[in-house]
């Protein structure tokens, strides 16, 4: 009888020590695991300069290709004379202009943001692209800066630093509960998947904003590390567009026109010696990345995030850089 009581107790015995081993392994199974939302959403900070420490696209991806050495473009000359004096202009900076802040603003969400609705409409400023838009719901709080504060473009940006996704509208607006916009897209910032063939984005060309920003946390870094986003007249743009370019618009640019997703290269031999240390950064990735035409606007405008930390005398200078200053990157198709 007392041999009988000693192994069961025994068994009981073995039988908490195997659940308390099971429950210890599990729960170091959760805490380790990636689909933990609590634990992500508690080490995520969602500031702009945590947006510089992920990478915004592979390595491979033509946002991040080092174009310094490529071919020029046959048509090169000609093109260029249309805009060879022309300055370059920063589209961003700090303070604001007509009474809105200077650039494309973003916001920086983790994976716990809630999703808002959108909706696509037109509206006088722009028609429904909903067509050529994705679905469903953006992370964008109702907070979210507008460019232009609602004239104009309009974008309304949000990057995902949790889930590694990109969040855009063009022609935003909200009501307190949903966004209206004209188009949006969404890009998994971990892969390079490019917009159905022809569709638009929040930009004209189907390409993806917050990439091509000049944005003033990498500044601090010291080195941009991908293309920059740029603007040309419609008289100077082809009804056409290349890689990675996805859509075009009717632009009246003839022979000498370029299509969207063509890109510029600030040629080597331009001296930057003279230039603020910051000015030297947006420089250098112009040489080594280049400028990519993405939209519709005035000649070589550089689209930039707005940052009370810019000094907009020093962007100014970047107006002594001429587009006779620039080569075209050989067309790849």
């Amino acid at each position: 009888m007392k041999k009988t009581f000693l192994i069961n107790l025994l068994l009981i015995l073995f039988y908490y020590v195997l659940m308390f081993l099971f429950t210890s392994c599990k729960k170091e199974s959760n805490n380790n695991g990636h689909d933990n939302s609590a634990n992500s959403e508690a080490n995520c900070l969602p500031t702009k300069a945590a947006a510089e420490n992920i990478a915004i696209f592979p390595a491979d991806n033509p946002w991040n290709k080092d174009i310094s050495r490529l071919p020029v473009d046959s048509y090169n000359d000609g093109i260029i004379a249309q805009f060879a004096s022309t300055g370059l202009h920063p589209d961003f900076g700090s303070g604001t202009w007509d009474g809105a802040p200077i650039g494309i603003p973003y916001v920086v969400v983790c994976s716990g943001q809630t999703k808002i609705p959108v909706v696509y409409r037109a509206n006088s400023y722009d028609g429904n692209y909903g067509d050529e838009s994705d679905p469903g719901q953006f992370p964008i709080p109702l907070t979210a800066p507008i460019e232009g504060n609602g004239v104009g473009d309009s974008h309304a940006i949000a990057v995902d630093i949790d889930n590694k996704k990109l969040y855009e509208l063009y022609n935003a607006s909200n009501d307190g509960k949903q966004w209206g916009a004209s188009s949006g897209a969404v890009f998994d910032l971990q892969t390079n998947d490019l917009r159905p063939e022809g569709w638009t984005s929040a930009d004209a060309a189907g390409l993806p904003i917050f990439p091509g920003l000049v944005r003033y946390d990498e500044i601090e870094k010291g080195v941009i590390d991908h293309a920059l986003r740029f603007t040309l007249s419609k008289n100077l743009v082809k009804p056409s567009y290349i890689y990675p370019a996805r859509h075009k618009v009717n632009g009246s640019g003839g022979q000498y026109g370029l299509p969207f997703g063509a890109r510029l290269r600030l040629k080597n031999s331009f001296d930057i010696s003279g230039y603020p240390e910051k000015i030297q950064v947006i420089l250098k990735a112009m040489k080594k990345y280049g400028i990519i035409l993405a939209d519709i606007g005035s000649n070589l405008y550089i689209s930039g995030a707005p940052d009370e930390r810019w000094n907009n005398d020093d962007l100014h200078l970047l107006g002594n850089v001429k587009g006779s200053d620039f080569e075209v990157v050989k067309f790849n198709n």
